[in-house]
């Protein structure tokens, strides 16, 4: 046995490290304590908004985008119920397997497979992927159902744009796409919403020029989720504004005639009001489907579209240059008379050909047309009296007087891509080619050929002008609050004789035998119209066609691409102008034969319509 006292030394030590631990183990208690006093009663309310936040999700809800509808409230852009299906990458393991599993219910094709594991690489691993849309009922709800068993993948109900006229109005109205990364990048602090899958803003057309007001801002939901991210309940919603709706100037059962008087063909017809200079058809075909770059264009596709020899991708209305043939003789001889080169009782004998020089300049008549005055040149649409008209007044006072008529000018009428057209001077050929203009460049300037390029917008301002006398600026958006008053255009500040000399030769184009369209005059109501024939040449006729024994080679015998373009423009009424129409056919033959029945039908229409007292659309007259 121990001695009492080292015995009694043991037991004190043993009690001491008891205490000690004890109160070791009291303090440790205590901090444990106290922290979790701290946490579940200081901290409590904290704690409880992050566990919330674990369960409940913030979710923008998209704006409805505005419609676009044409004069008379008809939609002329809408939308419908879009099904889709959705991945966000940081809630599956295995993307690939993901995505084989999904393609067992819904089609997957390979090019849009490899789109999204593009995305998936470049966009971060929480952002939510779109995997497909426009899902039919029954392929949403097979998804529906399956996708529990699919981690990551959402199905969706939302919203996409519908166009009811397709190509009829792909020019005008442009298409929605997805925004991509070089969007987000010309944009100034883009909105959240334009990173929510399946967004899409404006690309081309009206959607593009007006997407701001088309768009509207995006509202938001607060949703529970479960630790799938499967919605639960729906806690509070705050409703987005809707984007407002654009009214076009456009009265889409014109539009529909003319581009059924354009079918097969490759043109454009513009048609528009000269009193108040809206725009009431602008067709180019052919058109493309609005709907396939919505819904994304596969390769195969956009190929298709851009070999088309009718080249459908371009909007002709407003960015197809094409040389304005005869079309533009109303104007030259305008611009002979104002420079004083010629006076309206000036005549030139016409026996088929102009010399300057060494060169021989022809007219579209082999044995000439004898004696002209500027009303019969324009009536018979003479190029000899033109070439001398060009001779004596020189290029510059002709491309003063296009710019002034609009022709080498932007119109800026609020479409993306519009050309500026060419009216052509000295000063622009030395900077052009760094080479002086030479005489016959002047020649074949004044009938309408050589450098000059004009779009059909431009063709019809420059009808419209002439048959007003007023500076008529074209437009396509409708302010319905102030239809009501008159649209007051500048004065051309263009004498008055002039211009009539102008006119009444145009009128005799159409209403007098042997003008150059009186087989194609207007029988409507005791109405007649004026306008002017043109045939623009697109290849050089050579020496040897010219004077072999079968002549120049007749069109329906050149391949498509080597004929003239068909070109009319015009007005009516004639004693009171109120539509002005310009048609150009690419390759479609002579102006008279070809284009001037369809400028008369689309007058003769834009004219019955208005005498049908249509009401314009009014925002009143909106429905849901």
């Amino acid at each position: 046995m121990l001695p009492g006292g080292r015995e009694n030394k043991q037991i004190r030590s043993f009690t001491r490290r008891a205490a000690i631990l004890g109160a070791g183990q009291a303090l440790m208690f205590g901090v444990i304590a106290s922290r979790v006093y701290y946490l579940q009663v200081i901290e409590s309310e904290q704690y409880k908004v992050l566990a919330d936040e674990n369960r409940i999700s913030l979710r923008l809800l998209p704006p409805q985008r505005g419609r676009i509808l044409d004069r008379f409230g008809e939609e002329l852009a809408t939308h419908r119920q879009n099904y889709g299906v959705i991945l966000i990458p940081e809630r599956t393991r295995d993307v690939k397997r993901t995505l084989e599993a999904l393609s067992e219910h819904v089609s997957i094709s390979e090019e849009n497979h490899k789109r999204v594991l593009r995305e998936i690489r470049t966009k971060r691993s929480f952002m939510p992927i779109i995997i497909a849309e426009d899902l039919s009922w029954e392929d949403f709800a097979r998804i529906n159902v399956k996708s529990y068993d699919l981690a990551g993948v959402q199905p969706v109900v939302g919203e996409t744009r519908a166009y009811p006229y397709g190509p009829l109005l792909s020019h005008l109205i442009g298409y929605v796409a997805s925004v991509s990364e070089d969007d987000l990048a010309k944009i100034e602090n883009p909105e959240p919403v334009l990173r929510a899958p399946g967004f899409r803003i404006g690309k081309s057309g009206i959607e593009k020029m007006q997407d701001a007001e088309l768009r509207g801002r995006a509202g938001n939901m607060r949703v529970e989720v479960n630790a799938y991210d499967r919605v639960i309940r729906e806690l509070t919603r705050t409703e987005g504004i809707p984007g407002k709706d654009t009214v076009l100037s456009i009265d889409i059962e014109l539009q529909k005639a003319a581009a059924a008087a354009l079918t097969g063909q490759s043109g454009s017809i513009v048609c528009m009001d000269i009193e108040r200079g809206e725009v009431l058809t602008l067709v180019s075909v052919p058109g493309f489907e609005p709907d396939s770059f919505n819904m994304g264009l596969s390769t195969a596709q956009w190929k298709a579209l851009q070999n088309d020899p009718m080249h459908p991708l371009i909007n002709k209305s407003v960015a197809g240059l094409y040389p304005p043939g005869s079309t533009i003789k109303p104007l030259i001889a305008i611009a002979a008379l104002a420079s004083g080169a010629m006076s309206p009782s000036d005549g030139v004998y016409c026996n088929g050909k102009a010399r300057l020089g060494n060169h021989l300049f022809h007219c579209w008549k082999k044995e000439g047309h004898g004696a002209m005055s500027m009303r019969e040149a324009i009536k018979h649409s003479c190029d000899v009296y033109f070439y001398e008209a060009g001779r004596r007044m020189g290029i510059v006072p002709m491309q003063e007087m296009g710019n002034k008529f609009g022709l080498g000018v932007k119109l800026d009428i609020g479409l993306p891509d519009e050309k500026q057209g060419l009216m052509p001077s000295p000063n622009w050929k030395r900077a052009r080619f760094g080479q002086p203009w030479v005489g016959g460049e002047t020649l074949i300037a004044a009938i309408g050929q050589g450098y000059i390029q004009t779009t059909p917008l431009q063709l019809a301002v420059m009808t419209a002008r002439l048959a007003s006398g007023k500076m008529v600026i074209p437009r396509l958006l409708r302010d319905v609050s102030a239809d009501a008053r008159p649209i007051i255009f500048p004065d051309m500040n263009i004498p008055t004789e002039f211009l009539n000399l102008a006119r009444d030769g145009m009128w005799a184009v159409v209403n007098e035998v042997r003008g150059t369209a009186y087989t194609k005059r207007m029988d409507y109501n005791g109405y007649q119209y004026s306008g002017k024939t043109g045939t623009a040449q697109v290849r050089r006729i050579s020496r040897e066609e010219r004077y072999r024994a079968g002549g120049v080679t007749k069109n329906e015998n050149l391949p498509w691409e080597q004929r003239d373009h068909a070109l009319f423009v015009g007005y009516a009424p004639s004693d009171k102008p109120r539509y002005a129409i310009s048609v150009v056919i690419e390759h479609g033959g002579g102006g008279s034969t070809v284009a001037a029945p369809i400028a008369r039908d689309i007058l003769t229409l834009a004219l019955a319509r208005e005498s049908q007292g249509l009401k314009l659309y009014a925002p009143s007259a909106r429905t849901a």
